[in-house]
């Protein structure tokens, strides 16, 4: 990708997640994901229906009169976003590729922060963490994020989710919100490691998916590429067995990931390459 491509890309991201942000996720971001608790304001006099444990009674012996202490909500978050590079995420048979899907609500997700004076960060995760971006604020800041995403390349292109949560636990002492996209396709529990992560921070987990691994066309012979692996083989889409076989197999593994996220109280959302993420987000924002 020649550098006026690449600006060309970045530009158009922008434009639309920033509309996204301004117009959809500004409020119900700022519900979903709350500050880190109330930080003191000011003092006023006492008013009918104060709550009397807010009460400060320094001022109010100072003068003669109640007067109470005024907190307000903390608001400044820090959020991670922690993106899989492996191989699996260049697929996509229909309008986009689920890495492009992960580039798009990444995007949005990160000028929802800022909108909100919250820090960004990013770890680009593979079955070992190939980029760590510190968080920071600000709309150059969120242009760089982007230009990696459409960038970057991994050095593995196998996947470990537990590595990138447990790095996170040890490069983030102070909570955030953590942001994981990836289609999770590891062939590694990570269930332990997403427990203890959620002990430590606000974990969402973000499936992204193709339409063709949820149900196989039938379409004859087809070829199938493991872009983690570099397996591959034939198999004959017009057999009802098979495709009955994969449509169970994905069907188990869904079961397992809504499983695994929600005995940890996880909030989890699945989008597909063609799917609209903006639904899906607002309706995960709205349930929090």
């Amino acid at each position: 990708m020649d550098t006026q491509e690449l600006i060309s890309r970045v530009r158009k991201i922008e434009i639309k997640s920033r509309g996204l942000s301004n117009n959809i996720f500004a409020g119900q971001y700022h519900s979903a994901f709350k500050g880190r608790g109330m930080a003191f304001a000011e003092v006023r006099e006492y008013q009918y229906g104060d709550d009397v444990r807010d009460i400060d009674w320094n001022v109010t012996a100072r003068f003669h009169k109640p007067y109470v202490k005024v907190f307000e909500e903390e608001r400044e978050l820090t959020v991670m976003l922690l993106v899989d590079v492996s191989g699996s995420l260049a697929f996509g048979t229909r309008t986009k590729t689920k890495c492009e899907m992960a580039t798009e609500i990444a995007a949005t997700l990160a000028f929802s922060a800022i909108q909100n004076n919250d820090k960004i960060g990013v770890i680009f995760f593979s079955d070992k963490i190939e980029k760590y971006i510190p968080p920071k604020k600000g709309r150059k800041h969120i242009l760089y994020i982007i230009r990696e995403m459409l960038e970057f390349e991994p050095e593995s292109k196998r996947t470990d989710v537990g590595a990138a949560l447990e790095y996170l636990g040890r490069m983030q002492k102070r909570r955030c919100t953590a942001f994981v996209l990836s289609d999770f396709y590891d062939r590694q529990d990570f269930d332990k490691p997403l427990q203890i992560c959620r002990s430590k921070h606000d974990v969402v987990g973000i499936q992204l998916y193709d339409p063709l691994l949820k149900e196989l066309p039938d379409v004859g012979l087809l070829r199938l590429h493991n872009a983690e692996t570099g397996y591959e083989q034939y198999i004959d889409t017009s057999s009802k067995a098979i495709r009955k076989a994969h449509q169970q197999y994905w069907q188990e593994r869904i079961q397992w990931l809504q499983h695994t996220f929600q005995k940890n109280s996880i909030d989890y959302v699945s989008v597909a390459t063609n799917g609209d993420f903006v639904k899906a987000l607002r309706q995960m924002f709205a349930m929090r």
